[in-house]
């Protein structure tokens, strides 16, 4: 199927792993693991998976991940994906920050928040900020939370535009007294005037708008309604809004709820307004409930495959390609379409 599609192999298990998940002793809803392939030890990729997918053609027993009784990878660490306060990414240039409560977001029918253990309190307050950043400098590998480049709010809890705004806000303000001058990215829905992207350019920027479109087909069934109110023609027009008052754009898409004609369709209308490249998700369903929303073939690696392939030709021309960081559940690892994104062994 890899030479089918002309992708490395490489890339194709570890999309599967995605797909499938892992059947193991691990008993996890979902779990952050470091898997190495044993084609190419010389890579750690950090994913999140299900290790309690018992259907699963990947077996993990000890360190050993294995595909039909062959040995194809190795994992390095096992960690609960908690919904916690924050955590950092890109070897600590990088932090994401749930400041509003995310396992406590309900709403999206195929969102795994609710199985994930909780330890991410709603901050209402630049005291509490305060308090989280002290944590994270513990956290941080260097201790120096001046080397962020970038902070993201990826929380689902602000059901208003003037609440979002006003948190964002805040959080320029905790963070310029810290002596970070990080850009600050936002996962949202909700921000979506011309008024507001202005203000942002003035007390927040540098920004980045990552828009959660995450489909295109069905949005009132597989959205919350703070969601779903955003509509598939709209989406384009709010990403220029951002772009007009100066900030970067992006949106995160789920890929195995559309069928491909949506979202061929739906990325190419979308591209015009991206200045990021897209954060696209393999989609995993975690029960029988999930499962039964996913568009048809979409529980097919041959679907994944086919999908990559069709963003390539959509994204390819403008220039923007893969960040490894940003998504543990990416189409890409190794190349983009005939491109390198990891030197070679």
């Amino acid at each position: 199927m890899a030479e089918h599609h002309a992708v490395p192999v490489e890339d194709a298990l570890l999309i599967a792993i995605n797909l499938y998940g892992i059947s193991s002793a691990h008993g996890r809803h979902r779990a952050r693991i470091s898997v190495r392939l044993t084609t190419r030890l010389d890579v750690a990729w950090m994913v999140i998976v299900p290790l309690n997918a018992e259907a699963s053609p990947f077996r993990l027993v000890g360190d050993e991940l294995s595909l039909g009784g062959e040995a194809v990878g190795t994992i390095d660490r096992v960690s609960a994906d908690e919904a916690v306060g924050g955590y950092f990414r890109d070897g600590g240039r990088a932090a994401t920050l749930n400041p509003n409560a995310r396992s406590r977001c309900v709403g999206c029918a195929f969102c795994p928040n609710t199985l994930e253990a909780a330890a991410d309190p709603r901050l209402a307050e630049e005291r509490e900020l305060n308090e989280l950043l002290a944590a994270l400098v513990e956290q941080h590998p260097r201790h120096d939370l001046t080397e962020l480049r970038e902070v993201t709010v990826s929380t689902g809890c602000f059901e208003r535009e003037r609440a979002a705004v006003d948190h964002l806000i805040g959080l320029r303000d905790v963070l310029s007294a810290h002596g970070i001058g990080a850009r600050i990215g936002f996962l949202t829905s909700v921000i979506r005037t011309s008024g507001a992207f202005e203000e942002l350019a003035e007390r927040v920027a540098p920004f980045v708008l990552r828009l959660t479109a995450e489909c295109f087909d069905r949005r009132d069934l597989l959205l919350k309604a703070s969601k779903a109110a955003l509509t598939t023609e709209e989406m384009p027009l709010v990403l220029e809004r951002a772009m007009r008052a100066g900030h970067a754009t992006s949106f995160t898409y789920i890929v195995g709820l559309d069928r491909l004609a949506d979202l061929r369709a739906g990325v190419a209308e979308l591209m015009p307004f991206v200045t990021e490249f897209p954060n696209f998700q393999v989609y995993q369903a975690h029960n029988s409930i999930m499962a039964g929303l996913r568009a048809d073939g979409s529980d097919s690696l041959e679907y994944y495959l086919q999908a990559r392939r069709d963003i390539e030709d959509i994204v390819g021309p403008t220039g923007l390609r893969p960040v490894a960081w940003e998504c543990y559940r990416p189409l890409w690892y190794f190349t983009f379409g005939e491109e390198q994104l990891v030197s070679p062994c």
